[in-house]
């Protein structure tokens, strides 16, 4: 499956923002990579370079590749409600970034090799596709052998404190989450401009 293997400091840099989590290496060097650092005079950007750079954030930061997320973008604008509002709640809905909110794993790129490697049960059943939509009501759940796993056990201690999102139920005892419903725009968490998305596909 192709997904994006690069420097994560390097593009988070590039987009401004740490979007692959806490990063030291990016809070020494806030400024866009580059032979010359920060010393050089950057232009301000135009309106389709902060368009792109937006599109690029939000690619990155849910690990989707291109094809996937124009995908994506023209299933939020067949959905009634705002364009951007759906196209964040499709990006949240995905396998991998549910498994990696319940708290599974500590990353989206661990939580999308833990669907692939076949070690998450989606309603009962074995689901190895990462991009696989959720929908309300499904409940997702760690493999009965899988879940002695370090990684896994790992990331459910540690994670405790910060999973409280209002559109998903978690039970430790059983390591089992379920997707109650589509998150609104305010509770999710990453700083996204979905606004921009729009403006740039409907050009």
């Amino acid at each position: 499956m192709a997904r994006y293997t690069g420097p994560k400091t390097k593009k988070a840099r590039a987009l401004g923002e740490a979007i692959y989590g806490p990063d030291r290496s990016f809070e020494r060097k806030k400024y866009p990579p580059g032979h010359h650092g920060n010393s050089r005079r950057r232009r301000n950007k135009s309106d389709y370079a902060l368009q792109l750079m937006e599109k690029q954030k939000a690619k990155y930061t849910y690990g989707v590749l291109e094809r996937q997320f124009r995908n994506l973008f023209e299933e939020a604008n067949r959905r009634t409600g705002v364009t951007g509002e759906n196209l964040l709640q499709l990006l949240e809905a995905r396998l991998d970034n549910v498994v990696y909110r319940l708290g599974f794993a500590p990353t989206r790129r661990a939580a999308r090799q833990l669907v692939s490697h076949k070690h998450i049960l989606l309603n009962g059943r074995i689901n190895n596709i990462p991009s696989a939509q959720i929908k309300p009501g499904d409940k997702i759940s760690v493999r009965g052998k899988s879940q002695g796993m370090e990684v896994v056990r790992h990331a459910v201690d540690t994670k405790g404190a910060v999973r409280n999102f209002a559109w998903l139920e978690f039970n430790r005892d059983i390591m089992e989450g379920k997707f109650l419903e589509y998150p609104l725009r305010t509770a999710i968490p990453e700083n996204i401009n979905e606004q921009l998305i729009v403006e740039l596909y409907s050009k």
